[in-house]
């Protein structure tokens, strides 16, 4: 087994400093990584952000032994309920299962490629789950050292994951918007059989292709798809949806939905996938999560949505509008914005 090269307490000081610094999450993930491979050496990774609320995944940064198989990766993933990272507490490693073979993940797939042990991980908070991160290691097991180094690092890793989430509201240009529709239509394997013209362009920029790879283009659609056999399957319950930046201040809602039988043949049972700019109450939801609000917070904000002034919160609400300025003033703190017009337009992306 590779022996760490850092030790722990050095390599956690690094972590900390990284996820007190980082504003964007793919910067904070490839760095992560970098550390984290000096103090594990493990041989790849999958490293998610996820929708706060579905759960489900979107936006990878990816380095696995079977990057052409990553739409059966994927399927199996959202498949295998053994140390799914929507029941995770901390870490947990395939080499503490008494029969590796419960996942199927690692049992049809990636025993095939060498792994020996995966050491997954979840990144959740009270505002909900974040990101997602496995591990895989082909020379022996994760220890029970490195184990509890990693369960560590969920605190501040999740809430860097939150913070950089959250940078993403401030719009800095016009969007970029779709020329056409955004759709895919896959296989019950999750194969991309037809998208629309504009459909590639749009998720190469949410989903850089790694390595030069073709497959990663379509990763966060895979996710979206995978999701709803999961829940198909009775694994899971969450919606097949998930919510991903783009670019400057616009967010992307992504879906998938089973074909009806209405259709020809030789399309039925095939996963239709949509791409939609998130709706303003979609996105509303997003921003008081990303951003800390308590629950009074988000319920000023909401009203402050729908047109009201502070006398008809305070109405809406039985609150005084002393205290409903007090919880303004804690909401323009949090968000970095100083006044309402400045703060809607950066909660509901108008």
């Amino acid at each position: 087994m590779a022996v760490p090269v850092v030790p722990y307490a050095r390599s956690y000081d690094r972590v900390v400093r990284l996820c007190e610094t980082a504003t964007d999450s793919r910067t904070l993930r490839t760095r992560l990584i970098a550390e984290l491979r000096r103090a594990t050496a493990f041989e790849a990774y999958a490293f998610l952000l996820t929708d706060p609320e579905t759960t489900v995944g979107c936006s990878p940064i990816t380095e696995v032994p079977c990057l052409p198989e990553l739409p059966r990766m994927t399927r199996l993933k959202y498949l295998t309920e053994v140390h799914r990272w929507t029941a995770l507490d901390g870490v947990a490693l395939l080499s503490d299962l008494p029969d590796p073979a419960v996942s199927p993940l690692w049992h049809e797939l990636l025993r095939h490629h060498g792994v020996r042990d995966i050491a997954a991980m979840a990144f959740k908070d009270r505002f909900g789950c974040w990101g997602r991160l496995d591990l895989y290691r082909r020379d022996g097991h994760f220890t029970a050292e490195e184990s509890s180094y990693l369960s560590r690092l969920t605190a501040p890793v999740t809430t860097a994951l939150r913070r950089t989430q959250a940078h993403t509201f401030v719009v800095r240009r016009p969007h970029t918007r779709s020329s056409g529709p955004l759709a895919l239509l896959l296989s019950p394997d999750l194969r991309v059989l037809a998208q629309t013209a504009a459909t590639p362009t749009f998720l190469s920029r949410m989903s850089p292709p790694a390595h030069g790879g073709r497959a990663a283009i379509h990763a966060s659609v895979y996710d979206v798809a995978a999701q709803l056999l999961a829940v198909e399957a009775g694994i899971d319950t969450h919606p097949p949806r998930t919510r991903a930046h783009l670019a400057d201040g616009l967010w992307l809602t992504l879906s998938a939905a089973r074909i009806d039988d209405a259709t020809p043949t030789h399309r039925r049972n095939t996963i239709a996938v949509t791409i939609e700019e998130t709706s303003p109450t979609d996105r509303l939801t997003l921003f008081t999560r990303a951003f800390a609000l308590t629950p009074r917070e988000a319920d000023v904000l909401t009203h402050l949505a729908r047109g009201g002034d502070s006398h008809t919160v305070a109405h809406h609400m039985s609150l005084s509008e002393h205290t409903v300025q007090d919880h303004l003033k804690s909401i323009f703190t949090k968000t970095s914005t100083n006044n309402r017009v400045m703060l809607l337009t950066r909660a509901l992306g108008t």
